[in-house]
């Protein structure tokens, strides 16, 4: 099936008007309520068309994008250069991160199943209500950790599902014209917390390394991966104050993101991964920034009722004993109150 409108642009998915870039950051401890940690980079996409070779077949049939990550790394979702609103569903293992529902692949309301950037700036896990969510932590499938396995009793999918819709004819003209009597109106959002400047991307999928065929042309299977939750954090997830119908009943584009463990990354890419994330302790005690957003004119969604007994990842692979230093209070900063070309992306069946 095709990806309906789906691209890769440098390392980030432009699915309609909405840009989703997955961003690596700091994992919080999972004690305690923490601000916002900062963006480290982009994470490299790779279409997984691109590896017929070397790609688990099972993947190549879901078709959509991959990324390494390692385990118990911590990711959010940027969506920086949305221009106009979109509904964006956000799934992981085919579980809504919004609503803790599982994954239809249609807008809901009660509960709301989706977020709307440019509104949304970002999302750093699942929302667990009052103004918080539990941070994305990578896990591998078959120990029960992922949300996926919490909420559902299996795990059997993995990875990110994302789809995105579009306003209808007449709700987009009003909104336009809205935005050209408001000169008010925030844009450019980089990806970045408080708009700053996030590092190059990496090369497209078409400047990437050649793949490496396997002996006997057969591409062996890929370790499993999936999203599980860690610390908690001050960010909201806001309400839609549009009525459902003003949204297009088709999506705009919609993509698996297979999740793979760096090892992987080198036998089906050819490329090294990016290296493991930078200390925390390191980074807080050079007085790095960590942020804080605040948005007066949206509401937060109440907790999701399903995703509010998803425990931590800890409880399956024990405290990583990394050390902890707390942004000092000047650490924390105050933050609040856009469609390029690209390569598009196959979708599959999933």
């Amino acid at each position: 099936m095709a990806a309906g409108g789906v691209r890769v642009d440098g390392n980030a998915l432009v699915l309609g008007a909405a840009r989703v870039s997955f961003m690596r950051t700091l994992r919080l401890p999972e004690s305690g309520t923490h601000g916002l940690p900062p963006g480290l980079g982009q994470f490299p996409l790779r279409r997984v068309e691109d590896y017929p070779d070397t790609a688990p077949p099972q993947w190549l049939a879901k078709g959509g994008v991959m990324l390494p990550v390692y385990l118990r790394e911590a990711m959010w979702l940027g969506f920086g250069g949305t221009l106009e609103p979109t509904a964006v569903q956000v799934g992981v293992g085919k579980v809504c991160a919004v609503s803790g529902e599982r994954w239809t692949g249609r807008l809901a309301r009660r509960p709301q199943n989706y977020v709307v950037p440019p509104r949304q700036p970002w999302l750093d896990g699942i929302n667990s209500g009052d103004g918080t969510v539990r941070q994305f932590v990578a896990v591998p499938l078959g120990l029960g950790a992922t949300v996926e396995g919490q909420v559902t009793g299996e795990e059997t999918t993995g990875g990110v599902q994302l789809q995105a819709f579009a306003l209808s004819p007449e709700p987009l003209a009003r909104w336009r014209e809205a935005e050209q009597r408001s000169a008010m109106r925030t844009r450019g959002f980089t990806g970045g917390y408080g708009g700053g400047p996030v590092p190059p991307p990496m090369a497209a999928a078409p400047g990437a390394a050649p793949a490496m065929p396997q002996p006997g042309g057969a591409a062996p299977a890929a370790p499993a991966m999936g999203l599980g939750v860690g610390g908690s954090m001050r960010q909201e997830v806001y309400g839609d104050d549009r009525p459902l119908s003003d949204w297009a009943e088709e999506a705009a584009g919609r993509v698996f993101v297979h999740l793979v463990t760096p090892p992987a990354w080198r036998r089906i890419t050819g490329e090294e991964p990016p290296p493991s994330p930078v200390d925390r302790a390191a980074y807080t005690k050079a007085g790095l920034p960590w942020f804080d957003y605040y948005d007066e004119s949206a509401a937060d969604l109440a907790p999701a009722g399903p995703l509010t007994e998803v425990r931590p990842v800890g409880e399956w692979l024990g405290d990583d004993h990394a050390p902890w230093t707390p942004p000092a209070p000047g650490q924390v900063k105050p933050l609040g109150n856009a469609p390029r070309p690209g390569v598009p992306v196959e979708d599959g069946d999933w």
